[in-house]
């Protein structure tokens, strides 16, 4: 946009200066032409006296005399006598001086310049002719001086106008980049980004709504985050309870096995809440190696594979994997696509995990099963299910992935015959380990 305003005033700058000077300068010609020509015919009439008034006592030639051939020259005059003789400047052989010789005084473009025909009649009826040229430097003198002096003006016209436009655009141009760049801090997740209000008027009110509207959204987002966390709150005591009842069971694999699972509930619960009661987050979390989350996650949904009779094949292809997700979204989205296997498929229906590389800077993460497949590609949608569930948890993969710039896909069939869900993430180049294959366990 700056750029677009000093291009517009210098090209209409420039038109005005055009528009001005150009006329001025075709004035300046003509003045010079003029004063040139006006002097040549009061040098013509000043001659043209003294034949006048010389003639009837000493003659024509006696005037010529008396004037000075020198002098005749020095103004570029010319004296044409009856008798076909000229004193001073020779007039050029076949030059038509029958207008002149008729008593008609003229004006009339020669080799030399501008010459001034002023006839002066004698007593005795004859008529002498007398000639002044004014020559062309003098009918251009001073004109190339006053053109580079108009030029030089219009150009310093310009450059003041360029200047101005430069400085006015700055006052624009300052304030949106400042809007801009705080509204890219905002979509960042900086949430106490805001803009100084300046410029004109209408930005300056922009800017104001800006920072309103940034107030608002973290108001709604902390106010959101607040009502998460006490939500989660509420969910103590029957967590508590829960706990007693396990506490109180008989001791065995089953009993400890749901003791760990009511920890880790109680983690998460503690996990919502704190991150709901603090200031929202602004920094940028530096992401996690999803190849360590993989492995720690299928350890934790293991015990449930071998109470179900499953078949749960880890395959983790690649040493580490460090993609831009932070850790507790990662194990999220894994957790939700191991359970979305768990919930929507028979007992003893076999599943796998794998993580491998497509290339260089994208990982795979693949969940599998064998049960019937998923048909519908709805069930990506959020809040879509086809069972009895919240419809939420491929909702969360999806948006993980996005979120980091990957993808997330659904294929209908895989090979263990059911449904293949396959997360598609960039790599953090700086942090990416090297590949090392492992042989399929199975846990």
């Amino acid at each position: 946009m700056r750029r677009s305003l000093i291009l517009v005033t210098a090209g209409v700058t420039s038109m005005v200066v055009i528009a001005f000077l150009v006329p001025l300068a075709i004035l300046v010609g003509a003045l010079a032409f003029d004063r040139a020509v006006t002097g040549a015919e009061r040098e013509a009439e000043s001659i043209a006296r003294l034949v006048a008034v010389l003639s009837p006592s000493s003659g024509p030639t006696g005037v010529a005399l008396t004037i000075g051939e020198q002098r005749l020259t020095e103004i570029g005059a010319s004296m044409i006598l009856p008798d076909g003789s000229v004193y001073g400047v020779d007039v050029p052989a076949g030059e038509d001086l029958s207008v002149a010789l008729g008593g008609s005084a003229y004006r009339a473009s020669v080799d030399a310049g501008e010459a001034v025909y002023l006839p002066v009649a004698q007593p005795n009826g004859e008529i002498t002719v007398v000639r002044v040229v004014a020559p062309h430097e003098d009918l251009t003198s001073g004109v190339r001086r006053s053109w580079l002096i108009l030029a030089g003006l219009g150009a310093v016209l310009v450059g003041l106008a360029v200047l101005a436009a430069d400085r006015f655009s700055r006052s624009i141009v300052r304030p949106v980049r400042d809007l801009s760049d705080t509204a890219v801090r905002l979509k960042d997740g900086d949430f106490s980004a805001r803009v100084d209000p300046a410029g004109p008027p209408e930005i300056r009110e922009v800017g104001a709504e800006f920072n309103q509207l940034a107030e608002q959204v973290e108001h709604l987002l902390q106010a959101e985050r607040e009502s998460a966390a006490d939500l989660a709150h509420r969910l103590r005591t029957p967590l508590t309870a829960a706990k007693l009842d396990a506490e109180a069971l008989s001791d065995g694999g089953a009993r400890d096995r749901l003791l760990e699972d009511l920890d880790e509930l109680e983690r998460t619960v503690d996990f919502i809440i704190g991150e709901g009661r603090r200031p929202m987050r602004t920094e940028v979390d530096p992401g996690c190696d999803l190849a360590a989350v993989v492995a720690e996650r299928a350890a934790f949904w293991s015990p449930l594979s071998e109470e179900q009779g499953r078949s749960f094949t880890t395959a983790i292809d690649v040493r580490h994997a460090f993609v831009a997700v932070p850790e507790v979204d990662a194990g999220a989205m894994i957790d939700a696509l191991l359970e979305n296997v768990f919930s929507h498929t028979d007992e003893r229906v076999p599943m796998a995990i794998r993580l491998a590389l497509a290339d260089e800077t994208w990982v795979l993460l693949e969940v599998e099963d064998g049960g019937t497949g998923l048909a519908d590609p709805g069930v990506l949608e959020r809040g879509a299910s086809t069972g009895d569930s919240t419809g939420l948890g491929l909702d969360i993969a999806r948006r993980t992935a996005e979120a980091s710039g990957g993808s997330f896909e659904l294929a209908s069939s895989s090979a263990l015959g059911g449904a293949c869900l396959t997360v598609r993430l960039p790599l953090l180049d700086s942090r990416t380990g090297a590949t090392a294959k492992s042989p399929s366990k199975a846990l």
